[in-house]
Parts: C-alpha cells; structure tokens; sequence
C-alpha cells in the first residue's frame, strides 16, 4: 500500500473538513489537528497521526471514524446565559412585544432556533426565559429547535445533563424552578433540565453549509452565534442569507459579538450589538 506524505495527508484532511464543515484550517493548524485527533490515535493504536490518516483515506476507515472526528474538531465551547445582553433583548423586548401585539385571549405561538446549538446550553436558556414569560402570561405558546453538526453534541444536549460548573451562570431562583440535582456512581453533582423544558426543545443534526434546511420558515428569534467566525467569508454570506430565509418579518437575528460586522443581509436592520430585526418587507 502507498502512504502519502504526511504534508499530503494533513493537507487532504484540512480540505475534507473545509468541503464537508465549512471550517477552514489552514496550515499553521496542524498541531492542532493533531492535539484534536489525539483520542482517535490512542483508540486505535495508530503510531502517529500519519498512521491514522492513512488509515482514514487509503484503508477506507473515514466513514466510520467521521462522527468521532466531528466530535473532535469541531468547537464546542457554550455556556448558559452566554452574552447575556442578547438573552435580556429576548426577556425584556422581544416577548413583551409579542405579547402586546396578540389579541386578548389569543394563542401567541413563539418558535426559537438555536442554529449552532452545542451542548443545548443556549437553547435550555431560551427555555428558562419562555417557561417564565408562559407563566406569566398563558397565551404564550413556545417551543425550541436546537441544532448542531456534531453528533456527539446533539446527543448530550437531548440528555440535557449539566455539572455544577456548567449550571453556575444559572440564577438560583431559576435553578430550583427548571434543574434537577443528583449525584451519579462518582458522587459528583449533577443537574438536569427538568422534563417541563425538555418537551419543549427538541435537538437534531444539521450541517449549516447543506441547504436546504430541514427547519421550519416563519420563526421568531433565530441564535447563529460563535460558529461563522470558524467559515471564509464567501460562506458567512450564504450561511446568514440561507438561515434569514428562516425568519419571519419582524423576527430576530442574533450572531456572537465577535461577528456583528459580517453580517451584511440586506433584509436585516441591526437593533444592538450582534442583534438584527428583519424588516417587515424585503423591499
């Protein structure tokens, strides 16, 4: 069997991930493929990383190795209450609004899209603010998408179990009313989003650079943050233009801090930092 060269290798790798992700690593990032893809080697007891990317592309081991290596490379990092400012617009703006708009006693159906969902920190925070506003006031129908390209991430956001690290951000009168608290075979707490949210948000695997998206149109408020900073800017565009499609007139449209000045959607006006209104007609 012929080995490539390790350059070529790494090279091919980069390229696979850019086509199928998105994500551009150029070639100063080789020691992190390798930190990233470490696991995989020990797993498979690969000598080196050009041992197991020769395994992947001449020994045909990439199609079962690819969930793992989503998992691996692709940047996971979310917090509950993250950029906070965005998720006060959505408690103290966007919800009072749309409930003032609603005629009385009417049904007011609120649909959310966490597009870059992670570990479902985002989207079980959205949750805890819709649960108290529906409270408050029972016209308000809600529910969450979360979606996300790794598998791996998916699936612990549908589990929906957290440490106490993760869920300190929370408020402690929030806690009591939407966490769970339990202490698995380690002893080490954990918490849990109690069954009331979690039969509100549903998660899925979506790859943001396959459209069509299997998502609804007409939402309300849409989260793309902390993900286009990862694409060139040729995909940011199509990216924003294809999950726009997904908002309703009037909806929202929120990006991480750090990537308010890729935003250039013509359909968009921007209300705050990293937070746009689509206006009422495309014209």
């Amino acid at each position: 069997m012929r080995v490539l060269s390790e350059s070529r290798l790494q090279r091919r790798f980069r390229e696979v991930i850019f086509r199928e992700t998105g994500i551009k690593m150029p070639e100063t990032k080789e020691h992190l493929i390798a930190a990233r893809l470490r696991r995989r080697l020990i797993a498979g007891n690969f000598r080196d990383l050009d041992a197991y990317l020769a395994f992947l592309f001449e020994e045909g081991g990439l199609r079962d190795e690819w969930p793992d290596i989503l998992d691996l490379i692709t940047t996971n990092k979310t917090d509950f209450f993250r950029e906070a400012a965005h998720f006060d617009i959505l408690s103290q703006g966007i919800l009072p609004a749309a409930l003032r708009a609603a005629r009385p006693g009417g049904t007011v159906r609120f649909r959310f899209w966490s597009a870059a969902a992670s570990t479902g920190a985002e989207a079980y925070t959205a949750a805890m603010l819709l649960a108290d506003a529906a409270a408050a006031d029972a016209r308000l129908d809600w529910m969450i998408l979360g979606t996300d390209i790794s598998p791996g991430v998916v699936d612990q956001a549908g589990r929906a179990v957290y440490s106490r690290k993760e869920v300190a951000p929370v408020p402690v009168e929030m806690r009591s009313r939407y966490l769970m608290s339990g202490r698995p075979g380690r002893g080490t707490a954990q918490f849990r989003i109690v069954p009331e949210l979690r039969r509100r948000v549903r998660f899925a695997e979506m790859n943001l650079i396959d459209p069509p998206y299997p998502v609804a149109s007409g939402l309300d408020v849409i989260f793309l943050r902390n993900v286009l900073i990862y694409f060139d800017p040729d995909q940011q565009a199509r990216v924003i233009a294809e999950v726009v499609n997904h908002l309703k007139p009037g909806g929202h449209f929120f990006v991480g801090h750090s990537e308010s000045m890729v935003v250039e959607d013509p359909r968009l006006d921007q209300i705050a930092p990293a937070a746009f209104r689509r206006k009422d007609t495309d014209r």
